[in-house]
């Protein structure tokens, strides 16, 4: 059972690194913000203005359109209290993503200067062929 709201800490500001979320992952969870997103509600079921507080570079739409997205996949559901009171929280398929996540992202660390040498390499290799590789901009 899940802390009530009023019994939770608030989500830190800092949580995640602020260059975050990196293209270097090996793999994504929805888009660029679900696996943040999963891992603020972590701890319990979060409303969608706490959840801006760690993803501080996540526009309003954005936001949505990932919670909807994760709520399509099946990992987040949208919970509607009385007053309007809306939280989402995950779901057991999204709680059983979270394990995964800490893996990737163990491996990401270990291989964070052969992931930006191979990344700066394939950025210079489409460089000299005049274009650039998908997803980034010039």
């Amino acid at each position: 059972m899940t802390k009530p709201q009023a019994l939770r800490a608030p989500l830190d500001p800092e949580m995640f690194d602020p260059v975050c979320p990196s293209p270097l992952v090996p793999f994504r969870v929805g888009d660029k913000w679900g696996g943040m997103i999963l891992r603020c509600l972590e701890d319990g079921p979060r409303r969608f203005s706490e959840l801006k507080v760690p993803l501080r570079g996540v526009t309003a739409k954005s936001l949505t359109q990932s919670l909807r997205g994760l709520e399509r996949d099946g990992f987040v559901v949208r919970e509607e209290h009385e007053a309007r009171h809306v939280e989402y929280a995950l779901t057991p398929l999204g709680r059983g993503l979270l394990g995964p996540l800490d893996t990737a992202c163990a491996w990401t660390r270990e291989h964070w200067d052969e992931l930006i040498d191979a990344q700066e390499e394939g950025l210079a290799r489409a460089a000299g062929h005049g274009r650039l590789p998908a997803g980034h901009l010039a």
